[in-house]
C-alpha cells in the first residue's frame, strides 16, 4: 500500500491544464525527488495531493483513505508539508515555531517536547532555538522551518524546494536527513531543481514536464540522456564510481 497516491489527476487553472492525468504514488521507507523545468506542475502536484487545490478529476489518497473524505484534522496528523518559503517576518521565537508542527496532534507536554527537541537537533537548528524568526538567516528559517514538518512526526512528508536557501554542506545534510526520515518508514516527496542532489539521494524520481509525467523509476533510468534533452535541453556527465551516480548538467542543447 502507498502512503499517499494520485490516480489520474487533473488540475486546472481557468482554461490552462496545470496538472494532466497525472499517477503517481509515494511508498514509505523511500525519498521520491519530482523534478521538471520550471511551471512543470511540481508545486501543484504538492497541493493538490493536500488538498490545498480543487483537482478538476482523478482521486487521492492517504494511507488508503479517499482525501475527499479525510478530515482535515486526519491529513494534518498524517500529512507534514514544507512548502516553498515565502517572506517570513515573523517576530515569533524559533522553537515556537517548531512547536507549531504538534498542533495536529493531542499529546502530552512531554512527548511534544521530545519531538520539537528531536526535530531542532536533526535540523541542526538547536543553537538558535531561542531567537526570533526575523532576526535569522533565509538558511536558517529553512532550518527552523524543517524542523516544524518533522516534529509532526507524520507518515508522509512532502517538501518543496527545501534546499534553495541552504549552502552545500546543509544541502548535503538535508538530503542526509531525509534518508534518514525515509530509513524510519516516512514516504517522502521532495521536489528539486538541483538535478545532482535529486540522483544521488533519491530512491525513485518523477519527472514532470508540461503538467504530465515524462518518466518515473529510478534516477538512471528517469534522468536518461534522452530524457534530459527532451525536458530540460540539457546535457549532463555522470559522476561517482560507487553507489548512486550524480547527474551533472553540463551543457544547454
Amino acid at each position: 500500500m502507498s502512503a499517499l497516491s494520485l490516480q489520474n489527476v487533473s488540475v486546472r487553472y481557468g482554461e490552462r491544464a496545470a496538472l494532466d492525468d497525472v499517477s503517481v504514488a509515494f511508498a514509505g521507507g523511500r525519498v521520491t525527488g519530482i523534478v521538471g523545468p520550471n511551471g512543470a506542475g511540481k508545486t501543484t502536484l504538492l497541493r493538490a495531493a493536500l488538498g490545498i487545490i480543487p483537482i478538476a478529476s482523478g482521486s487521492v489518497r492517504i494511507l488508503d483513505r479517499d482525501l475527499a473524505q479525510c478530515s482535515r484534522e486526519f491529513v494534518a496528523r498524517h500529512v507534514a508539508y514544507l512548502p516553498q518559503e515565502g517572506a517570513i517576518d515573523w517576530p515569533m521565537i524559533a522553537e515556537r515555531v517548531v512547536r507549531l508542527g504538534r498542533m495536529p496532534h493531542e499529546g502530552d507536554e512531554v512527548s511534544d517536547q521530545a519531538a520539537v527537541a528531536d526535530a531542532l537537533v536533526r535540523c541542526d537548528a538547536m543553537q538558535f532555538a531561542a531567537r526570533r524568526m526575523n532576526e535569522l538567516s533565509a538558511g536558517e528559517r529553512a532550518r527552523v522551518l524543517l524542523a516544524r514538518a518533522l516534529a509532526t512526526q507524520a507518515e508522509v512528508l512532502l517538501v518543496d524546494e527545501p534546499a534553495a536557501h541552504l549552502d552545500p554542506a546543509h544541502q548535503l545534510r538535508l538530503m542526509e536527513l531525509l534518508r534518514g526520515e525515509a530509513a524510519r518508514g516516512t514516504a517522502v516527496a521532495i521536489t528539486l531543481h538541483d538535478l545532482s542532489l535529486a540522483s544521488r539521494y533519491c530512491d525513485e524520481i518523477v519527472v514532470l514536464h508540461q503538467g504530465r509525467v515524462a518518466g518515473q523509476g529510478v534516477p538512471s533510468a528517469a534522468l536518461s540522456d534522452a530524457a534530459l534533452a527532451q525536458v530540460f535541453g540539457i546535457a549532463a556527465i555522470r559522476a561517482g564510481n560507487e553507489g548512486p551516480h550524480a547527474i551533472v548538467p553540463w551543457s544547454r542543447l
